[in-house]
């Protein structure tokens, strides 16, 4: 068995939205006392206490954008510019997810000017020589990360479901490999992110092209051997494709680092459990009771002299 630590890197942008909006559709809000809608919150909550149940991680952080303007914005003035503004009900949740984290004693990671997939690239790769890093998030972008000692896990429908990937199962699934998947990203464009690629180019047709010549840059050194009409598409559209593979691609060199005292898991600790009460979030308490967690006598103040 592995004595490698484990580290647990949670998208905290992409639970909090998917949690937000699985109940936000019906008017299921969540409000507490204080008039404080809670739903993507809690649900958040529930995300990452199951994520660290399942995954068992020595180490844990949760990685947040920081502001709405990143470089990616200052490379193309349409990323993301179809995203209409969070609804007045999930944003207060920002900050209160951020201080429930806190209180869980799990460091929150963010840096100005980069997104949250940015921070958690950077972490994974300078933490697996000596880590196994599991990455849990809605976001399929982040299959990018793949790595030797890099696990990625998306978020499937409900609690605690995953599609989990490795470097290797990603490969068998796709036929191309995880550093291969942003010439992909590249060549298809991203509607929610609101980047193009190539015009005309789908997902499908995109994985292959990446899976016969290898690269983007091989590619386009070989337009001659495309059909007529992929060809024009990608010729016409090479200013857009070269953009959009710099808006996929993940930086993996954000001026960020975790310390890794402040970043080990020690358990539910009591100022945790105290949120929750003053805060109403009585799913989450139940999730804490169910569960039986080992800590969790102490955190309720069971054993305390």
């Amino acid at each position: 068995m592995s004595d490698r630590p484990k580290l647990l890197l949670v998208d905290g942008m992409a639970l909090l939205f998917r949690a937000f909006y699985a109940t936000a559709p019906t008017g299921q809000f969540m409000m507490n006392d204080k008039g404080m809608p809670t739903n993507g919150v809690q649900g958040f909550l529930r995300h990452l206490l199951l994520a660290i149940q399942l995954r068992k991680p020595t180490h844990v952080a949760v990685c947040w954008d920081m502001g709405k303007k990143t470089f990616r914005h200052r490379l193309f003035e349409g990323y993301k510019a179809n995203r209409a503004a969070p609804p007045i009900e999930m944003v207060p949740q920002f900050d209160l997810a951020k201080k429930m984290t806190s209180a869980f004693a799990i460091p929150n990671v963010g840096l100005a000017g980069f997104e949250a997939d940015d921070c958690i690239g950077t972490l994974a790769k300078a933490a697996q020589k000596n880590a196994d890093v599991s990455i849990v998030t809605g976001d399929r972008d982040l299959l990018q990360l793949l790595d030797s000692h890099i696990g990625v896990h998306i978020l499937q429908k409900g609690f605690g479901n995953y599609r989990s990937y490795t470097d290797r199962s990603f490969a068998e699934r796709f036929g191309v490999t995880p550093a291969q998947f942003i010439d992909v990203k590249a060549l298809m464009g991203d509607a929610s992110d609101g980047y193009p690629g190539v015009r005309g180019i789908g997902e499908k047709t995109a994985f292959k092209l990446i899976h016969e010549f290898g690269s983007m840059d091989t590619l386009l050194e070989h337009l001659e051997l495309l059909p007529n009409g992929q060809k024009k598409k990608i010729s016409t559209d090479l200013e857009m494709l070269r953009l959009s593979r710099n808006l996929a691609e993940i930086r993996c060199n954000a001026p960020i680092s975790l310390d890794p005292d402040l970043a080990r898991y020690h358990g539910v600790p009591a100022s945790f459990v105290s949120q929750l009460d003053e805060n109403g979030m009585k799913l989450v308490k139940y999730d804490l009771v169910r569960m039986k967690w080992a800590k969790l006598p102490d955190a309720f103040g069971e054993h305390s002299g």
